[in-house]
């Protein structure tokens, strides 16, 4: 396989044909097709041994690379063989506190390489490591503490105070700890655990955890509700890490910079784990910066680089600067990059290659484009079809439900057709893949699950999302279920609205959602805009009118100074939603796209009473 042509296109099989154009993106090469047998070939053996966990992968590779970088930061770096240690002292923290098979324990710490020292040491014992985020504090933490009920929860020592702030809130009894200094009340495991050798386990200190035993919690990003936690087993950390270590053929010359939380499933196990089980390194960044960013990827000499596509599109917002294409990267990997900032930051920071994907951390659904294709979220070799079940059903988006023929069934979408995305459960040992682990609460994972799909007795996960996929077998991502809304009979894909709103000049971030007027069908398009300067509503205005049509033109434009993210860049919209277009509800200056005067104009009260005692016709 390692002597064909990187570029050469190929013909293949049954299921293939509609992607044979002579080079280009979207073609498939023979580079492309290597990258799915390599991901094949990695992950074939991982049902065949469930004894060999990830933390146990990295004990292998510290005896084997010795003293080669592992984990690297401006905090700390660590070898193999460090990281090994730390981890075996975690562990023998956990045997000493009584930490039993499936017993959780919380963890609240910023970016650093102990952190995943702390989770591969816990979670290789059998206990269950709750990967908390570290922008939560009072209720909204409490109730992610409440969901695992862990029975020792870590906290870095900066983060005292907002963990004491969700504490009155926790229902169970929790021993916490402390790394590091800032939180003097509460006993250091830091010093803890230097009572506790770093030698390899011994055979008195193993429990007998398998790929079949939970490993992490890992919560939803709650954009629209609260988070959930997700059961996430070791055989899931095993087939994400050795599946992307297939894909991006990590080596032990890479070098990935990661600066996503370490408490995401992107950030935490598929940045890390791909390069790690491949013996390269990893520079870990405490957060993103746009200023920073290319100046640590030259400074780290890194070969990797993982991605969320909002970050992108900062980068492509930030002033130039000589790093920024004086770097070595090969590859850069994530997902969310929207087609209209794909090619614009490739060809600006001289990127060699681009893969995209798509996955979910409680799902069964994974796609993959790596044949560079701008925008789409992956496709489906004819040969692993059979292996990968996805399909895309129509969907009431008012209902948030799939439709259903005569026969009770749900029906597949055409070609183009926009649809969820749905995958199926698959009851096969060997395919740890198409598992469904879903969360913590057994209704929340219920609600996930449709049965009787296309025949009697089937079941699929629902991925909340909906998507389209082209005559060629790409799929593209459209908008989230409860993100489009139906406006004057048609239904508004918020995030194709918001795409469109970003290619107008001086438009820094955007957030669509819908929101109710008293008297009206459905939900009219509010955008809330961070904008470079002062907007030119005029020529705004004549812009949505050449682009979108007239339902997916926003009624309501909210300037604001800046929008709620998520640590990974995903706009929070429940505040935005709950406020409205009122415009005593916020310090936002708010317009309304006049049908009468032709404009935007600006929402005061009056107007905004009329609107709402209907004497505005919309």
């Amino acid at each position: 396989m390692t002597s064909m042509a990187a570029s050469a296109p190929m013909r293949v099989g049954e299921g293939d044909g509609a992607v044979r154009a002579a080079g280009g993106p979207g073609v498939v090469t023979k580079a492309s097709t290597r990258a799915w047998v390599r991901a094949l070939e990695l992950t074939a053996p991982i049902a065949k041994h469930p004894q060999r966990l990830l933390p146990t992968v990295i004990e292998e590779l510290a005896e084997r690379l010795g003293e080669a970088p592992a984990l690297l930061s401006d905090r700390e770096c660590l070898t193999y063989r460090g990281l090994g240690e730390r981890a075996n002292t975690y562990a023998r923290w956990a045997l000493a506190q009584g930490v039993g098979k499936g017993d959780a324990v919380g963890l609240l710490m910023p970016n650093q390489p102990e952190y995943l020292a702390i989770w591969l040491g816990i979670s290789r014992i059998g206990g269950v490591v709750a990967l908390l985020n570290t922008n939560l504090a009072g209720p909204a933490l409490a109730q992610c503490i409440n969901l695992v009920a862990p029975r020792h929860l870590i906290v870095a020592g900066e983060l005292g105070e907002q963990l004491r702030s969700a504490l009155p809130l926790v229902t169970d009894r929790v021993q916490i700890w402390a790394h590091g200094p800032g939180a003097a009340d509460l006993p250091r495991i830091d010093g803890e655990i230097e009572r506790h050798g770093g030698e390899r386990l011994g055979a008195a200190e193993r429990r007998p955890v398998t790929i079949e035993d939970r490993a992490l919690y890992i919560y939803t990003s709650g954009t629209t509700g609260l988070p959930k936690a997700a059961n996430v087993s070791h055989g899931r950390l095993m087939q994400w890490s050795h599946w992307f270590a297939g894909l991006l053929d990590t080596r032990a010359s890479d070098r990935m910079y990661n600066c996503l939380p370490l408490y995401h499933s992107v950030g935490g196990v598929l940045a890390t784990g791909a390069v790690l089980v491949g013996g390269g390194s990893v520079v870990v960044r405490e957060r993103f910066s746009a200023r920073d960013c290319w100046a640590d990827i030259v400074r780290w000499d890194c070969t990797l680089f993982q991605y969320i596509g909002e970050l992108c599109r900062y980068l492509l917002h930030a002033e130039a600067c000589l790093q920024e294409t004086a770097h070595r990267l090969r590859l850069c990997c994530g997902n969310g990059l929207r087609a209209d900032v794909w090619t614009a930051f490739k060809t600006r920071f001289r990127i060699p290659q681009i893969v995209e994907f798509y996955a979910a951390t409680e799902g069964t659904v994974s796609l993959f484009n790596v044949e560079g294709e701008p925008g789409a979220i992956g496709r489906i070799p004819g040969f692993l079809a059979h292996r990968v079940p996805v399909a895309l059903v129509r969907c009431d988006v008012e209902q948030e439900a799939p439709v259903r023929d005569a026969a009770g069934f749900c029906v597949r979408c055409g070609p183009n057709e926009v649809g969820e995305a749905i995958g199926k459960i698959v009851e096969d040992p060997a395919s740890v893949g198409s598992r469904f682990e879903g969360y913590t609460t057994p209704g929340a994972s219920e609600t996930k699950i449709l049965r009787n799909v296309f025949e009697a007795g089937d079941a699929w996960v629902r991925t909340g999302d909906l998507m389209r996929k082209d005559e060629r077998g790409y799929f593209y991502f459209v908008d989230r279920i409860g993100d489009t809304f139906r406006w004057k009979g048609e239904n508004v894909a918020t995030a194709e609205v918001a795409e469109a709103i970003y290619a107008f000049p001086g438009v820094r971030a955007a957030t669509i959602c819908g929101v109710a007027i008293p008297g009206t069908d459905g939900r009219a398009g509010m955008a809330a805009l961070v904008t470079d300067g002062e907007l030119d509503l005029g020529a705004f205005r004549a812009y949505l009118n050449a682009r979108l049509p007239a339902y997916a033109r926003p009624v309501f434009v909210r300037l604001r100074e800046a929008l709620e993210v998520t640590a990974t860049f995903k706009p929070t919209k429940t505040e935005l939603m709950r406020q409205g277009y009122d415009p005593a509800a916020s310090g936002d200056a708010i317009y309304f796209n006049d049908p009468k005067g032709q404009a935007f104009v600006r929402l005061d009260r009056a107007l905004y009473d009329r609107i709402q005692t209907g004497q505005v016709r919309l």
